[in-house]
């Protein structure tokens, strides 16, 4: 099978993840360019990529100075890893050239900017992913599999909860947790990766209720805590709680109350409670495993597994038009719910410190 060639636009904290996921791909893709905020980045990163996985590349990857001389390599596709700001040159370039791109999230700041570029890239028929990788845990996949059987009835209730930690050095990268550059905090950041995949599971957002707040742990001009009590367009109510000052970090994780199970999910591990079965809570159904998701100190300490599937999936889509996992358009959900908290809420500024 001839190899597809790929170009990346970014080097940042998540580059490694994609490497790691190369790797493992290397029997059906091959990196031809590199285009980093700088040449030497792109040159450290080609350095990285050519020491840890020495056997994977035929030849090394190009660093490129702009998006013209990579889309000169004719990548097959580019995968966008840039800060959310930065992504909008860059797709006219992939548009301009018919290249398809997978994309890290958020798609854009708000979800008017990520409508525009969606709505672009349609246009054009340019295919466009998202990595939205928790829709291929094995705990997302169990559940759509038992919710398929249509036994769990009616949905009544939803707990999300997002309790990780970060370091203020994380926030001290430039633009990090600013509107300008991220879009927001906690949500757009963090939470929108679990704020997904909930959504997958349940319908529309009706109503929001929030406080969005600076806690003093950290200094950021966005929010690094969200509470929002949610009205669902079936009927269902709902709680979010989502934070990076809840050290030291623990795993995400979402419960949904059906009329007759309910339904645990953590990470890569799914909890089953069937009252009919087991009305006392006790013998439920647990499978998968528990797996580490950056909640903590780490940003990057989560498997590339995940990553890998969807970068596959992308390859199988451009090779027979599959279903992708997670396109531009189905990312626009997230936008809109985080855009509904936001509306419904002020941010409260960290309390100053007593003289």
């Amino acid at each position: 099978m001839q190899k597809l060639k790929v170009g990346m636009i970014g080097c940042g904290m998540v580059s490694s993840v994609y490497l790691q996921a190369f790797s493992a791909l290397s029997q059906q893709l091959e990196l031809v360019g590199v285009l980093a905020s700088s040449t030497d980045s792109a040159h450290q990163f080609i350095c990285k990529a050519q020491s840890e996985y020495p056997d994977i590349w035929s030849s090394a990857p190009q660093p490129c100075q702009n998006a013209d001389a990579l889309m000169a390599l004719n990548p097959d596709f580019v995968i966008i890893t840039t800060p959310p700001n930065a992504r909008e040159a860059f797709i006219d370039a992939c548009i301009a050239h018919h290249v398809p791109v997978l994309m890290e999230k958020p798609v854009e700041r708000s979800s008017a900017a990520a409508t525009r570029l969606v709505e672009r890239c349609e246009q054009a028929g340019l295919p466009l992913g998202v990595m939205f990788q928790h829709r291929v845990r094995p705990s997302a996949q169990m559940l759509q599999q038992h919710l398929a059987r249509a036994e769990a009835g009616r949905l009544y209730a939803v707990e999300i909860s997002v309790p990780w930690w970060r370091e203020q050095s994380y926030y001290d990268v430039q633009g990090r947790g600013s509107y300008a550059r991220d879009g927001g905090g906690v949500m757009i950041s963090q939470a929108i990766h679990t704020l997904d995949l909930v959504l997958q599971f349940t319908s529309d957002i009706d109503t929001v209720s929030a406080v969005r707040a600076q806690t003093g742990f950290h200094q950021l001009e966005a929010e690094d805590f969200v509470s929002a009590s949610i009205g669902f367009s079936c009927g269902a109510v709902g709680h979010m709680m989502a934070s990076t000052a809840c050290y030291p970090g623990r795993s995400e994780e979402f419960w949904l109350h059906f009329e007759h199970c309910s339904y645990k999910v953590q990470s890569a591990q799914i909890e089953i409670f069937t009252r009919a079965s087991h009305p006392d809570g006790q013998g439920h159904e647990i499978c998968g495993d528990i797996a580490a998701t950056g909640a903590g100190a780490d940003p990057m300490g989560f498997t590339s597994d995940w990553h890998r599937l969807v970068i596959e999936n992308f390859i199988t889509h451009l090779a027979d038009a599959s279903p992708l996992i997670a396109t531009g358009r189905s990312a626009l959900h997230v936008h809109h719910f985080i855009d509904k908290i936001e509306k419904a809420s002020q941010l409260i500024p960290a309390p100053r410190a007593h003289a």
